[in-house]
């Protein structure tokens, strides 16, 4: 199945509009008049070069930090402080050690939407299955695998019952392989569920596999350098990336990368 095209879509229900952000900690412009926007059911990532203000845009869309300027409108009104639209997944798991998996997924509905502890419990059952964790309800974060790590994070983070994902470099800690069979899982219940999602990544490849629309942002505080529509058909596999037009999105998205970087 074949998208339509992801900004027509962003055009007619934009989830998120970031317009004219800028932040700056002291004497340091991190962020300067960033533009951006996220469709709903869209997945869009952000590259970048470490310390270019991507994490920061994280933290003004959660509220942890407050920006200089500009203005974020969630489905067209601004964005206020009491509002809670987005479920953020940071770049570590995060995970409690004395917590089983189940527990530690149940947190997203305890902590963060505010459920009862008995439905909050419920909820992160029900994700088990889904997210490749049936049977390992009752382990320990230590008996687990990375990947299985990251699962329990991500589930911990749908828990939230919020429908905009804040995905900050997901898979970026993990091999190699565990890297590629989770972009790929990703994918599929992705296209399952249709997230709006926002995830940022250092890794080209995961952008195109799971991207309807890619940002490449320059060195701080220079903002966008090109964003660029990823109209390959999905679902993706691996061998979508061997296509001639996976192969001519990367180096594209690499020059622009590598254009953005410090010598």
């Amino acid at each position: 199945m074949t998208p339509p095209p992801p900004a027509a879509r962003a055009e007619a229900s934009p989830a998120i509009a970031v317009r004219g952000l800028a932040k700056s900690f002291g004497p340091l412009p991190v962020l300067d008049g960033l533009a951006l926007h996220v469709a709903r059911g869209e997945f869009v990532s952000i590259l970048g070069p470490s310390g270019c203000g991507k994490s920061t845009l994280f933290s003004i869309l959660t509220g942890i930090e407050r920006a200089d300027a500009g203005e974020i409108l969630l489905d067209g009104r601004p964005l206020e402080p009491a509002d809670r639209p987005f479920a953020w997944m940071p770049q570590r798991d995060v995970l409690f050690p004395w917590r089983s998996v189940e527990q530690n997924v149940s947190l997203g509905g305890e902590v963060a939407a505010g459920l009862p502890r008995g439905e909050a419990r419920d909820r992160a059952r029900a994700l088990l299955a889904d997210f490749g964790l049936e049977g390992f309800g009752g382990m320990r974060p230590y008996q687990l695998s990375g990947g299985m790590r990251q699962r329990v994070a991500l589930a911990r983070t749908v828990a939230q019952g919020r429908d905009i994902l804040l995905l900050d470099e997901p898979f970026g800690s993990l091999d190699a392989l565990t890297r590629t069979e989770l972009q790929l899982w990703l994918e599929r219940i992705w296209e399952r569920e249709r997230w709006t999602v926002l995830l940022i990544t250092h890794d080209v490849r995961e952008a195109v596999l799971l991207s309807d629309r890619v940002y490449v942002m320059a060195q701080r505080p220079d903002g966008i350098a090109l964003e660029r529509d990823i109209r390959l058909s999905r679902p993706r596999t691996l061998d979508t990336l061997r296509g001639a037009d996976a192969a001519e999105l990367e180096h594209e998205l690499l020059v622009a990368l590598h254009a953005g970087r410090p010598v």
